[in-house]
């Protein structure tokens, strides 16, 4: 299999083939799960422009100084609605069911375009979640942080902007039926909140496919982030995203991959830190092998000369490290 970046300025000059708007039949509020039922059933090839909730709800957003007008109606009918919630926190639109997808194929999920719904984000944490421990933050906080999408900087305090850098922190299909019902929080072999800042658009996350369909689920919309999202949370907002999705049935992976302009990107998921850096190692050395035909000692030696290994995200519970191959290595 050649990775090829799709013609992304050709694909934008068309309209989405569909529109998803976040609603609370179309929603799956904290999981994944081969069991349910799609809201949308697309093709091969069709492109679709997908609407998503930031996950913090009506009320702690007007506590923390959102005005009432500005907190999106979407939110409210879906806070208010939806009762089939767990065990995760994120409200996911979806799933899509992507006709012909069969456990073995995979999924390209090709990020077209990415827009802001609301001139604000939020970041915030407890003293229950992230890396520290409640030894360090015996108290919870939570902050609103307006966007500036004309300067594209988001205004953390008076004396400090952050560059906007608009990603999906969770993007995945169904795990296999033997899973259940998954938690939304931990990533895995079906992607979801893998947190990787790199999947922006214009770029291709390559998802396995574990369950009839796919069934991809997408949210958990970052106006930015820091690699690691330490305290847990990023810039969370609501975005619209525009997908094209293609399926491959001659591209067999074990994990999810990604591809940017730039690079090629492998990654490694497990509890354990360490074990998720030997992941993204043994996935990084199989990329190299399949995609530029290394063998297998020219490509643990590259990793270690030429390959970046970033933490994607040290909270989730399954820990993230990714592996940046440049592609301006390769004549």
């Amino acid at each position: 299999m050649r990775y090829l970046l799709f013609p992304l300025l050709a694909l934008a000059a068309y309209g989405a083939d569909y529109k998803l708007k976040a609603t609370p039949s179309t929603v799956a509020w904290g999981y994944c799960w081969s069991a349910a039922k799609p809201v949308l059933r697309i093709q091969s090839g069709d492109t679709v422009e997908i609407q998503t909730m930031l996950t913090n709800s009506p009320e702690r957003l007007a506590a923390a100084g959102v005005k009432p007008e500005a907190i999106e109606p979407e939110l409210k009918a879906i806070y208010a609605e939806v009762k089939d919630k767990g065990p995760g926190g994120h409200i996911l639109t979806g799933p899509i069911f992507v006709e012909g997808a069969a456990p073995g194929d995979t999924l390209e999920v090709r990020i077209v375009k990415i827009q802001y719904a609301i001139p604000y984000a939020y970041n915030s944490f407890s003293p229950r979640s992230g890396v520290l421990t409640p030894e360090d933050f015996a108290k919870g906080s939570m902050k609103i942080i307006p966007l500036d999408t004309k300067r594209n900087v988001a205004a953390f305090s008076d004396q400090i902007e952050l560059p906007l850098h608009p990603f999906f922190g969770s993007m995945g299909v169904a795990p296999d039926e033997a899973a259940g019902r998954v938690n939304s929080a931990p990533p895995g072999t079906h992607a979801g909140n893998l947190d990787n800042k790199d999947l922006v658009a214009g770029t291709s996350l390559f998802i396995p496919v574990h369950a009839p369909g796919a069934l991809f689920e997408v949210g958990d919309g970052h106006a930015g982030q820091g690699n690691g999202e330490v305290d847990i949370t990023a810039l969370e907002t609501s975005l619209t995203g525009t997908f094209q999705f293609v399926l491959h049935k001659d591209l067999h992976l074990k994990a999810p991959r990604g591809e940017t302009p730039t690079h090629y990107i492998a990654m490694g998921l497990s509890p354990d830190l360490n074990e998720a850096l030997r992941m993204a190692v043994r996935e990084a050395i199989d990329l190299l092998v399949s995609v530029k035909h290394l063998s297998r000692e020219d490509a643990y030696m590259l990793c270690s000369v030429g390959v970046d290994f970033n933490v994607t995200q040290a909270v989730d519970g399954t820990k993230g490290v990714h592996a940046m191959i440049p592609k301006s290595i390769f004549k």
